[in-house]
């Protein structure tokens, strides 16, 4: 069986890496020059709890059991995962503690374990830089972070390594329908792609690939969320990821602990009134908002010579604030997997297991072939960051490029950023968000530069053509002096 995925985010992603285990011949269509840059890209990356999405949607089933999943992806994909718990935090008025309560409801509701309601001396105990206005909180024990794009891209690896085939920077334009099945698709290439199922995970175009086909799905609108990174030094103020009481917009503005050391302040919620999905742009009073909520759960963590960076994603919405995940009533070899909003990083591991047991084997009937043996797939790279000086030097015997730091911030060899091209990276944000290289305090000041020139070395390409990220945004327009 001849199965394309359209869509490289996180959902396309562990759709890829769980159909790989099976008798099937693999294709992943990304219209983006890089896989995990939509909606994967920008957000919490909070692995969530649970507790939050209204009993007896998928948001709720697929939520707490992607949480459990995780665990079992981390070993066998290399990708990051801390288990540091979470905390929705309320004063002490009747108003506040009616909607903890009802919190705490709607988690056992959904059958989660490890929440509990907790009072000032553990918060104190706990987090001691939170305000001291906040009383009682709602404690989560397994809330997690992660890193989604890393995500992403480790399962792609392990799904081209058991025989997908990847492809990116090529949309699809078009396709041949008869007798009611999707035979073929048209990419933007001129290539032609034969199928006997497609998986539409296009994320924010995930309505327009299902409409170009004659797909109906939920109106879908857009809405951004405004962020603000600060530096490592801000960790030192916050152990956990704490929350606001949620309102009917979302989980509210968070403070939230990364993977890497630094702090994440976010996000805004705002509704877009047009379909712009390539407006990530910022603004004062966005920033400010995300700025001065940070300040209130903890204060003084947003301090001006803290902040690195702002930036804002997007996730599609509907007036169902749940899930769309089915099978065509039109077409009978067509599966839409959209309006993938909060908490999709967590569900994803499950929204592909959903998709495969509930919809292609139960609804579909479709005999995907004997599944591969579970094997252990550790795919972590190597960082100097993460590693002990013993280990740095048994490296740097091996091959002397990993005692070239190139990202000092980071401190990301040029070892590092050469087995990131060989994986796939072709551009300074691909080699961005594979190895941390431009992440850090200078965003690049310092290193872009030195990342560019081994890009063209490696690439084989003159500095003139090495770009961010999409076609068109290139670093060089020509040469000073030789």
């Amino acid at each position: 069986m001849k199965i394309t995925i359209i869509g490289g985010g996180i959902v396309g992603a562990l759709l890829a890496y769980e159909l790989s285990r099976y008798a099937v011949d693999l294709v992943v269509i990304e219209k983006k020059h890089d896989f995990g840059l939509g909606v994967t890209k920008a957000n919490s990356a909070i692995v969530h709890g649970g507790y939050d999405d209204p009993p007896g949607s998928l948001r709720a089933e697929l939520c707490y059991r992607g949480n459990q999943l995780y665990e079992k992806l981390a070993e066998s994909l290399g990708i990051p995962l801390k288990r540091i718990g979470s905390f929705v935090v309320a004063r002490d008025t009747p108003e506040e503690m009616e909607k903890l309560s009802e919190l705490l409801k709607r988690g056992e509701k959904n059958g989660v374990d490890g929440i509990e309601i907790v009072e000032k001396p553990f918060l104190e105990k706990h987090e001691p830089h939170l305000s001291k206005e906040y009383k009682y909180a709602l404690h989560c024990t397994h809330t997690g972070i992660t890193e989604p794009w890393t995500v992403a891209l480790a399962a792609l690896e392990a799904a081209e390594k058991a025989g997908a085939e990847l492809l990116r920077g090529d949309g699809v334009i078009g396709g041949e329908v008869s007798k009611g099945n999707v035979r073929s698709l048209e990419l933007e290439s001129g290539r032609i792609i034969e199928t006997d199922l497609v998986i539409n995970a296009a994320g924010l175009y995930y309505h327009e690939v299902a409409n170009s086909f004659g797909v109906s799905t939920p109106q879908v609108y857009l809405r951004k969320g405004q962020y603000v990174l600060l530096d490592h030094k801000a960790s030192t103020m916050v152990n956990s990821v704490i929350f606001p009481l949620p309102s009917e917009k979302g989980k509210g503005k968070l403070v939230v602990p990364t993977v890497d050391g630094g702090v994440l302040l976010g996000p805004t919620s705002e509704n877009m009134p047009d379909f712009t999905p390539e407006d990530v742009s910022t603004t004062l009073e966005g920033i400010k908002e995300v700025i001065e909520a940070g300040n209130e759960l903890i204060p003084n963590i947003a301090r001006p010579n803290w902040i690195v960076k702002s930036f804002a994603g997007l996730r599609p919405e509907t007036q169902e604030k749940d899930f769309f995940i089915e099978n065509s009533n039109t077409l009978k070899n067509f599966v839409t997997v959209g309006a993938i909003r909060s908490p999709g990083l967590t569900a994803a591991p499950a929204i592909a297991r959903y998709v495969i047991e509930e919809i292609l084997e139960q609804r579909m009937s479709l005999d995907l072939g004997r599944q591969k043996a579970d094997q252990v797939r550790t795919l972590k790279s190597f960082r100097v960051n993460e590693s002990d000086l013993k280990e740095i030097a048994a490296r740097v015997k091996d091959d002397e490029k990993y005692g070239r730091i190139i990202c000092q911030c980071n401190q990301v060899s040029e070892a590092e950023i050469i087995e990131a091209i060989r994986k796939g990276a072709r551009s300074i944000d691909g080699i961005k968000f594979r190895t941390r290289a431009g992440f850090g305090r200078c965003q690049g000041g310092f290193c872009t530069w030195k990342i560019a020139k081994i890009l063209s070395r490696e690439l084989n390409i003159p500095l003139s053509e090495v770009r961010v990220n999409e076609e068109g945004t290139v670093l060089f327009d020509g040469k000073v002096r030789v």
